[in-house]
């Protein structure tokens, strides 16, 4: 999701071309993130393992798109514990909901990419969410010369609007969560 935005910068800020360039999501390299309050007293941290997505630019007419597909059965917290109880009704449900996905349009800022204004679909809700992107680069990729962009991006949502039970059991903001991505993706050919 936000991982894509920052992908997405750094594909704009290479040299420009007169077509779309298509960019892959390196999935050993892309991790969707969030971290939201622990009754008040710390930060819980999870990250999704499996993701997968693509990252369409045209640089010459600053535009572009992000698709990027989740499996939120791939919850990880660090703790087996946590990890099953993500994965249950009181949380994610799995079960009933075995994908998510963000799919957005780049926002440029001249010719610096912005952000990213998507749509997060998770428990079959859909909700407009805007990730700030914080940083992207492209590189040639040291083993294969080809053009390898990465980035970090940054967003926020409240699980309860997408109807996670969880959400309810916390004060105040319980269910605002910080969602950040980091991504990376090497050009096709």
């Amino acid at each position: 999701m936000k991982a894509l935005s920052a992908f997405l910068l750094a594909a704009v800020s290479a040299s420009a071309t007169a077509a779309p360039e298509t960019y892959p999501l390196d999935p050993n390299h892309t991790f969707p993130s969030f971290e939201f309050p622990h009754m008040g007293i710390s930060v819980w941290r999870g990250k999704f393992d499996r993701s997968s997505g693509t990252v369409v630019i045209d640089r010459a007419a600053k535009t572009g798109t992000v698709d990027v597909q989740i499996d939120p059965a791939s919850i990880d917290f660090g703790l087996a514990i946590m990890n099953d109880k993500a994965k249950s009704e009181d949380f994610f449900n799995v079960a009933k909901y075995p994908s998510a996905s963000y799919k957005g349009k780049l926002v440029f800022d001249g010719d610096t990419l912005k952000a990213v204004d998507g749509t997060l679909t998770l428990m079959g809700v859909q909700k407009p969410v805007r990730l700030a992107v914080n940083q992207f680069n492209c590189i040639p990729h040291p083993l294969t010369k080809k053009q390898l962009c990465g980035a970090d991006a940054e967003g926020e949502v409240i699980w309860g609007e997408f109807g996670m039970k969880a959400s309810q059991w916390g004060q105040g903001d319980a269910g605002r969560t910080k969602l950040r991505i980091q991504v990376e993706g090497v050009k096709q050919d």
